[in-house]
This record gives structure tokens, sequence and C-alpha cells, in this order.
């Protein structure tokens, strides 16, 4: 019999599956649906990054009400609600203004819900091994993530618009907030998975933390989000309309498998997991923004590849650098700055595109190297293997 707190992250995961079946069919054409809606791409990198720092920039905020508060679930219900009904409601707009604030908003309410969530999810994968257990929770999450893109591409399959597939997108997003009202009745208080187990100073955050925080931030500023992946498919017509949310499923189907392997790997040789899913996804830019048919769909499993690592070990990796009653916060300034990279990066990577392709490409590269040798710094400090 397998113990509760493998449980609890398969019921976190399916909560996870539906919600992000809602949210990444929508992320599949968003990029495409600004475009439809009269965007250019500068808006598209904008809206794509900005939504990534609201998302990645509140949970300073969001991280210290949680440990202050330990309502964790009742952050991540409004967390939840907001991002799973802002998706349906892009249905009814008819201008690119109102379809940014939407996004905006359902970036607002990840923002709300994730430290909380993944705190719970640090205690209980404290004793299955963290890179397991966070693997398995972002690979199902990754399964709503090919479904949803899925769904969007049979919608347009029956000769439907972007308007119909925003509203199929309701259904799943209904079943989400069941499941998590279910685990919040099963398991009220997930802490317990980890009591007893695990004494830190909680005094502050270690050097180590920071040296983290800053490769990882390279990483942000150097990783092309898909809104403008598929803004330059759709612009460049080399992909029909339908085929951009099925190379996005494809995407999301390698984030899973990945997130399990490197999950795995994380709790046998530590950061060097996530200095390999480095190395592999530098292709991913190039590939897809300079190749034909055949380079694009490589482009986007080496991308799937560097989104499960950050999806999955990547946060697996605070875990065991913060305190527990810190951790809330320790995940909140890790977000933040990482998605106030992010929100730079993808802003001057869309300006970058209306100027040069390559020079787009170049840069990307550039500063997904420079993270290397700060997260090589924490591995020759600091043993984080948990197993």
């Amino acid at each position: 019999m397998m113990p509760k707190n493998f449980y609890f992250v398969v019921l976190l995961g399916l909560v996870s599956l539906f919600s992000d079946m809602t949210y990444e069919g929508a992320r599949s054409i968003t990029g495409p649906y600004l475009f439809y809606l009269g965007a250019g791409a500068a808006v598209v990198g904008f809206t794509s990054g900005f939504g990534e720092f609201i998302s990645y920039g509140l949970r300073l905020f969001s991280g210290w009400f949680a440990d202050k508060t330990k309502n964790y679930w009742g952050l991540m219900f409004i967390g939840y609600a907001l991002t799973l009904l802002s998706v349906p409601a892009l249905a009814l707009v008819n201008s690119w203004g109102l379809a940014v604030l939407l996004i905006i908003l359902e970036r607002t309410g990840k923002a709300l819900r994730t430290p909380a969530r993944d705190t719970l999810l640090s205690y209980a994968t404290f004793k299955m091994g963290r890179g397991l257990g966070f693997g398995i929770h972002e690979a199902m999450d990754q399964i709503g993530a090919i479904g949803g893109p899925l769904i969007i591409a049979l919608v347009f399959y029956l000769k439907m618009g972007y308007k119909s597939a925003f509203l199929v997108l309701l259904i799943p997003a209904i079943v989400a907030l069941s499941f998590l009202t279910f685990a919040r009745i099963t398991y009220p208080t997930p802490q317990k998975f980890e009591i007893g187990f695990q004494k830190f100073e909680a005094k502050g955050f270690s050097k180590s933390f920071w040296w983290y925080l800053l490769g990882m931030c390279f990483i942000g500023a150097g990783f092309v989000d898909f809104p403008l992946i598929g803004y330059h498919l759709e612009k460049t017509s080399i992909l029909s309309k339908e085929w951009i949310p099925i190379l996005y499923a494809l995407a999301m189907g390698v984030d899973a498998l990945s997130a399990l392997f490197l999950g795995f790997l994380f709790d046998r040789i530590g950061l060097k997991a996530i200095i390999l899913a480095i190395i592999l996804s530098l292709g991913a830019i190039p590939f897809t923004f300079l190749g034909g048919i055949i380079l694009i769909f490589l482009g986007m499993i080496l991308w799937g590849i560097g989104l499960g690592a950050q999806e999955s070990i990547m946060r697996a990796v605070i875990a065991q650098l913060v305190a527990p009653e810190k951790r809330g916060m320790g995940y909140g300034v890790f977000n933040t700055f990482f998605g106030l990279f992010w929100f730079t990066g993808s802003f001057l990577l869309g300006f970058l595109y209306e100027i040069s392709i390559l020079a787009l490409v170049i840069l990307s590269v550039i500063f997904q190297i420079f993270s290397l040798p700060f997260i090589l710094k924490v591995v020759k400090t600091v043993n984080i293997n948990p197993l």
C-alpha cells in the first residue's frame, strides 16, 4: 500500500493536470490569437514577459503571506479560481488590449497559488525523494498540458474559431477546482508529512541559495516562451495553424517524460542533472527559429527538456536549500527574481525579433550558457542530494 504522502502528491497532480489542460491549452494559441486581434511581435513579447513577471514577481508577497499565515489552501483556491476563470473569458473579448489584461490576470492567479502549492509538495516529497516527487507532479501537470493543446487542435480541425476554443476550456477548469476541493477535505494539514525529519537554521538564505538563484535568472532571461515561438510560426506560415498547438503538445509530452527522468536522476546525482538539461536544451531556440520543419520539431523536443527541468528539479532544489518554516518565502524570492529576468529577457527577445532573428537566437544561447558557472559553484559547495 502506498503511503499517504504519495497519494497527496498524485491528488495535487490531478489538480494541476486539469488546470494545465485549461491554461496551457490557451497558451498554445495566445500568440496567434493576439496576432489575430491585431497585436505586433513586441506586444506578444511584452505580454508573455510581463505575464511571467507578474506570475513570478507576486510570489514574493504570496510566499511571505503563506509562511506568515500558513493559509496555504486559501491562497491555492483564490489563485486557481482566478487562473481558471480568466481563460474562458478570453472568448468574450474583441481587442488585443482586453486579451492582454486577461492573460495577465491568469498569470496573477498562478502567482498567488504556486508558493503555497510548492511548499505543501515539499513537505509531502521529503521521504519519497524530492526529485521524484516534483517529477511525478510535473509529469501529471504536463499530461494536462498535452491534452489542452490537442483539444484546441481538434476545435480548429472542426472549423471552429478561437472563441469556441477558449469556451471549451471551461470544462477542465471546473474539474480542476473539484479535485482541489477534495484534496483540501482529505489532507487539511500536509505539513505533518515532514515534521521531525529535518532541522534547519532558519535565520536567512544561504550563499548557495543566492548563487543558484543567479544562475537560474540567466536561464529565465534566455528561455524564449512559447507565445513568441507560436507567433513566429504563424507569421512565417512554416506550419498551418492547427499544427501550432500540436507542436506545443509535443513539447509538453517531452516535458512530462523529462521531468520524471531528471527527477529520478536528481535524487542520485544532484545538480548535475540540471546542468545536463541546460546543455541539452541549448539547441532549442536555434533549431526552432532558424530551421525547417524537421529542425523545428527537434527544437521543440529540446525546448520541452529545458522546460521539464525548470518545472521539476529546479523547484526541488529550493526545498533542499531553505528551511521548512521559510520555504514559502524562499520560493517567493526565487520566483520573483526569476520572473524579473524572464520578463526582461522576453521583452528584449521580442524586440530583437523585429530587428534580427539571428540576434535573438545568439542572445538566448549566451544567456543560458552564462548560468552554468553559478550552478557549478553550488555543485561544488553544497551536497543537496537527499538520498
